[in-house]
């Protein structure tokens, strides 16, 4: 026992700390080991004062927390890595003002007196952790080696459920969640507020997610009121229950990295620990309420029932002002998607319009290439058909001037009719020595006659006149002294 009061001190008089329960809660965590707990403390207040902060999952050191009674209802919204800011009541301890200074550090005279014991133990942890590194590989290797072998039994291959490596990896924060909450189970049931298996970050992302306050615990294992506070208050069905209702969770140890952190942050000086916390303004976290020492189902009931409404009021006004938002946004959305398709429509019955317009602006463009079209025809037709008229015209003018005077009568000289299909007659004399041609070209040279492919056919006897009978002379042919014609036009 004297090695222990002896410990305390000497940590009291390195640290600066004067609160000797903490002390004696930090030794235990660090299994009594003056020098690791003394490291561990000065590392962490090390990375805590730096300004830079580049781990921006660490919290600042206690010395930025402040005292503040007041939520504002944006601070609901942005949260991201913060600071704390502390409100008391009458029910908790006394808070440290924002004011008070940071734990002096030790003089350089006691730093110069601990300084060899500094670098033995530093020395003496190289080894062994260079040591623990080689026995790691060596079993390593070896555990490897006869699972290949087959030499290692199924359940020590495989493990039990709870000690096996999950598949999906996590990170240290929620891997620390996830075996405090295992390890809760086991020792207290199952009756328990509903901890969050992740980091505290994010526990209070989940938190201000469902417009709740988050509810922490900080869990002593080795403090003698713990046992019978968890059993009895926290774990009562009661208890548990309106927790799981109006909060979200998150339990952390202080001989985890995580839950030494929140303590130190928290200023948790007596055990157990639980508080109460949610996100405010500014990037900082607002802590409404902390319970130190234990308590009884009813008084923590009563304190988390009294939280609960003093700060209803700024939930309720944060959620209603999210729905609204998720409205007013899904109005915009809505009346978007209704200009849109206001828009498509308006495009569809222009395309409909221009595809219309451009249809009948084709059709008359082809009515008009018709109507060109059927005018050129006419007028070919006119220019063919004056064409035609005037070679008949100078056919007849060419027949006319061949067939040279009419000849008076005489002996040699033949008589010949010639009856047209119109019932016309056209009589002339000719020499009896013409041809047969001579009467096509008589035929010809009369504007009587529009077809161009005809016979000259006597009736009795019936003689057609063909064409290799045109050079027969008209004595020859029987047609003399007179004959009597008619022109038979061929289909």
């Amino acid at each position: 026992m004297v090695d222990f009061e002896d410990k305390v001190a000497y940590f009291q008089a390195v640290t600066g700390l004067e609160d000797r329960d903490l002390c004696t809660e930090i030794l235990a965590a660090h299994n009594w080991d003056l020098d690791l707990a003394i490291i561990s403390f000065s590392s962490d207040s090390s990375s805590s004062n730096n300004p830079t902060n580049p781990n921006p999952n660490e919290f600042v050191d206690n010395s930025n927390i402040e005292s503040s009674g007041q939520l504002n209802l944006n601070s609901w919204e942005g949260l991201d890595r913060s600071e704390l800011t502390r409100h008391e009541d009458s029910e908790s301890t006394v808070a440290i003002p924002a004011t008070a200074a940071p734990a002096p550090a030790p003089g350089l005279a006691w730093k110069l007196i601990t300084l060899p014991i500094s670098v033995v133990s530093g020395s003496l942890g190289l080894i062994s952790g260079a040591i623990g590194l080689g026995v790691w590989v060596a079993t390593g290797v070896l555990s490897r080696s006869l699972g290949l072998l087959g030499l290692v039994s199924g359940s020590a291959r495989n493990g039990d459920a709870s000690a096996s490596t999950p598949l999906v990896s996590l990170s240290a924060a929620a891997s620390e969640a996830f075996d405090f909450v295992a390890a809760f189970e086991r020792d207290y049931g199952t009756i328990r507020p509903n901890f969050v298996t992740e980091g505290f970050m994010d526990s209070l992302q989940q938190s201000r997610q469902a417009y709740k306050m988050l509810f922490v615990y900080l869990h002593s294992p080795d403090h003698p009121d713990t046992p019978v506070f968890c059993e009895q208050s926290l774990c009562s069905e009661a208890l548990a229950a309106y927790i799981n209702e109006n909060f979200v969770s998150w339990g952390g140890s202080i001989r985890a990295s995580e839950g030494f952190k929140m303590s130190n942050s928290l200023k948790a000086s007596r055990y157990p620990f639980c508080a109460v916390v949610m996100a405010a303004t500014n990037q900082r976290i607002a802590l409404l309420q902390q319970i130190e020492g234990p308590k009884s189902p009813e008084q923590m009931l009563a304190i988390l029932q009294r939280v609960v409404e003093e700060s209803a009021p700024v939930l309720v006004t944060a959620r209603l002002d999210a729905e609204e938002r998720r409205n007013n946004l899904r109005l915009r959305e809505e009346q978007d998607a209704a200009y849109r398709a206001a828009l498509e429509a308006d495009q569809a019955r222009e395309r409909q319009r221009k595809e219309e317009q451009d249809r009948l602006e084709r059709e008359a463009a082809e009515a008009e290439r018709k109507l060109k079209e059927e005018e050129e025809a006419r007028e070919r037709a006119a220019c063919e058909a004056a064409e035609k008229e005037a070679a008949l015209a100078r056919r007849r003018q060419e027949k006319a001037i061949s067939l040279g005077a009419e000849p008076e009568k005489g002996p040699n000289v033949t008589q010949v009719l010639v009856r047209f299909p119109t019932g016309e007659r056209k009589e002339r004399r000719f020499h009896s020595t013409a041809t047969i041609q001579t009467l096509y070209d008589y035929v010809d040279s009369l504007d009587c006659l529009n077809a161009e492919k005809y016979n000259l056919v006597s009736n009795f006897p019936r003689v057609v006149y063909s064409v290799e009978k045109r050079s027969m002379s008209l004595k020859e042919a029987g047609l003399h002294p007179q004959a009597s014609l008619f022109v038979e036009v061929e289909s």
